[in-house]
């Protein structure tokens, strides 16, 4: 009788997910079975979610079906997504009542969006729109669609707690140039609200000159903003803010009128996993060892949004820290390089770099940066703006999503142009 392989499992098929599930395959081979389990069978290229919230974008063209890709490079899969890990037992409990027994468990779930946390928060109930989700940027476009044909104040930004600030500025960037393109842009007054401490913070105590970079494009679009902000409500048409000082001690208050408003919410663990003793923190976020490993449960691994992160220092208003792409990237590969080691009957030693490489699209530029590693102090700390960080963005977008529908994870090309860069995945 053969002895089974050991099952990998990979809960969450997003950006970091997808990745995970084919390079941890190719990593693993015939040595172990890999199966995804996800909340439905799409994938959504969530960098585009702007663009279609500004019908730049279709829907259909930042999506993949997930099922057939994964079929074919030999991956499970299933949509009926989970209600419930049980790391004691080894098992996810799905939606439909069943349950899916693991060996090796990855977390890459993403974040549930907390908009309940703040009253009139969210496009559910709420009076401002979000582009988290492709979902939320089709309902943003419909509103935009309505905005247009009456024009008014416009509020952007990113709430108390939240730790993903780029593509606040890249929408309230995309809107400025749409608006111009519109000629309308004269009769849109605009503020960008943000929890930072200043322009260009991002949750990383700033990278290169992103303040002075991003104040300057803030200044030359007229748009003006209130940083160290705490947004206590939102009612149809006008949001209350405090503006709060470095003591933390209230500034100033804003009332704040608005015809549309996209505000970025606070992140926390998904329900499936939140609350579980030893595996997430209060937040809901898994807790993971150097290794990407979770102490308490050793063969549960996290990447991505789902991990828990420090702050990169106290700030007046709670500030989180965005988990990038590359970064992501390179928890990804550190997971696959520890799980091959394991399966074989090694240890996990393989140290993801957590390096970031970012584009911030403004519609008709842009800002891009590097930063190496992603919290400082840094080896690396550089950003650049222009015309050509738009065009990079473009060209990224066509190059990931063909990347995702091929099943590849990091072709050679890839792996040459990064390693030409200095950026590399695994500390040495």
């Amino acid at each position: 009788m053969e002895t089974p392989v050991p099952v990998i499992a990979i809960l969450g098929a997003g950006l970091g997910g997808t990745i995970a599930a084919y390079e941890i395959k190719a990593a693993v081979g015939g040595r172990a079975e890999v199966t995804v389990v996800n909340q439905g069978d799409t994938f959504h290229f969530v960098p585009s979610n702007p663009w279609v919230a500004v019908r730049w974008r279709k829907r259909d063209a930042i999506e993949v079906r997930l099922p057939e890709v994964m079929k074919r490079k030999g991956i499970g899969f299933t949509g009926v997504g989970a209600r419930r890990v049980h790391p004691a037992e080894n098992r996810i409990e799905l939606n439909d009542g069943q349950s899916l027994a693991y060996d090796y468990l990855v977390i890459a779930t993403g974040p549930e969006l907390a908009f309940d946390e703040i009253p009139g928060l969210g496009p559910h109930g709420g009076f401002t729109q979000s582009i988290c989700h492709v979902d939320h940027a089709e309902r943003a476009a419909a509103a935009f669609d309505a905005f247009v044909k009456d024009p008014g104040p416009i509020v952007v930004g990113a709430v108390q707690g939240a730790s993903c600030f780029g593509p606040a500025y890249e929408f309230a960037m995309i809107l400025d140039t749409e608006l111009r393109r519109r000629k309308l842009r004269d009769r849109v007054p605009m503020t960008f609200v943000t929890s930072e401490p200043y322009i260009g913070h991002l949750g990383l105590d700033g990278v290169g000159d992103t303040k002075g970079l991003l104040e300057s494009e803030m200044r030359n679009r007229h748009i003006k903003w209130i940083t160290n902000a705490k947004v206590e409500k939102v009612e149809a048409g006008v949001m209350d803010v405090e503006e709060v000082a470095d003591d933390g001690a209230v500034k100033a208050r804003h009332e704040l009128p608005f015809a549309f408003s996209m505000l970025l919410p606070a992140f926390r663990g998904v329900p499936a996993i939140h609350g579980i003793e030893g595996l997430t923190n209060p937040r809901g976020f898994v807790v993971v060892d150097k290794n990407q490993r979770n102490p308490a449960f050793p063969n549960v691994f996290g990447l991505g949004v789902a991990v828990a992160i420090a702050p990169t220092g106290k700030t007046p208003v709670p500030v989180g820290v965005p988990k990038t792409g590359f970064m992501i990237e390179s928890m990804v590969t550190a997971i696959a390089k520890n799980l091959s080691a394991l399966v074989d009957g090694g240890s996990a030693s393989a140290e993801a770099t957590w390096n970031a490489i970012c584009l911030a699209d403004f519609g008709d530029s842009g800002v891009a940066f590097i930063a190496q590693p992603q919290i400082p102090p840094r080896n690396v700390n550089w950003s650049a703006e222009g015309r050509w960080v738009h065009l990079a963005k473009v060209g990224f977008e066509k190059y990931f999503i063909g990347k995702v529908k091929r099943g590849e994870a990091e072709p050679f090309y890839e792996k040459l142009a990064l390693d030409l860069m200095g950026a590399r995945k695994l500390k040495a």
